[in-house]
């Protein structure tokens, strides 16, 4: 499990583009027959992935958690970006299409995920964060998500958005996580920007056709940083920092916050004259 320090404003207006890609850029989530992590100490989250093929992967517990099984004391989202799967719970099994999610409540002790063709394998995107209390493991599916029309075709921005973990959804102590689908023709997601003081926030994009790239911006509103990103790579975005980006075709991409709160509209918006 790969670990990303929290860094503030002061210093991240210094870092240069390796600098600004090493703090805030998981390049590398999906890698066939493993599961990655990266812990985050940005209220210590991790991100991972899960790409089973020809054989079920368990759920590991890294040494550094100093925990019996990972779960012990977090809970975990896991939202399929790729072919249909299996995850396995304490032998209980939960089948997930493309764009499905389930919640795993702390206490689980062992999780598996398997992919239904190794052709076409599932896509497990992971989401963890530390819990207190144990609430039931969930799926929803993205049929079952409750959607949301956002922006307009004139700026862009028009979307549709999923919301699977949160305060009206399925129960958790503080994870959030849902969905966004840009419609085609448009580009820019999270428009107008916010930051959210309260709780730290990760990216994932996603169906992005071969070639194209979202220049996803972050940093504090009157000092911006951009940063390219590759399909299916993930963004580390911090409390303090806005998170917004631009694509050069539409895209998807999966959001999901831990922090203070799970209430999806706690945001600070900031005014588009103020961005610099």
């Amino acid at each position: 499990m790969n670990t990303r320090f929290a860094i503030g404003p002061r210093e991240t207006a210094t870092l240069n583009t390796s600098g600004i890609r090493e703090h805030f850029l998981i390049e590398s989530l999906f890698v066939a027959g493993e599961v990655s992590l990266t812990y985050t100490h940005y209220d210590r989250m991790i991100v991972g992935g899960a790409q089973p093929n020809d054989s079920s992967l368990a759920l590991p517990c890294p040494e550094s958690l100093k925990a019996n099984f990972f779960l012990e004391r977090r809970e975990l989202g896991a939202l399929n970006v790729g072919g249909a799967g299996t995850i396995t719970v304490d032998g209980q099994a939960y089948e997930l299409g493309n764009q499905d999610c389930l919640y795993v409540g702390m206490g689980a002790k062992e999780v598996t995920f398997a992919s239904a063709d190794a052709a076409n394998p599932a896509k497990y995107y992971l989401l963890s964060a530390p819990a207190h209390h144990a609430h039931p493991t969930t799926r929803r599916t993205q049929a079952e998500a409750t959607p949301v029309e956002m922006g307009a075709t004139e700026t862009a921005n028009r979307r549709t958005i999923y919301k699977y973990i949160y305060a009206e959804g399925i129960q958790s102590c503080q994870l959030v996580m849902g969905l966004t689908q840009l419609q085609e023709g448009s580009v820019w997601n999270t428009m107008p920007s916010h930051t959210h003081d309260r709780r730290m926030e990760a990216y994932l994009y996603f169906n992005l056709p071969q070639g194209q790239r979202v220049l996803h911006l972050l940093g504090e509103p009157t000092e911006t940083r951009p940063l390219w990103v590759n399909n299916e790579q993930a963004i580390l975005s911090p409390p303090w920092s806005i998170h917004t980006g631009c694509g050069t075709s539409a895209y998807a991409f999966i959001w999901g916050m831990a922090g203070e709160n799970r209430e999806y509209t706690d945001m600070d918006a900031v005014p588009l004259e103020a961005l610099r």
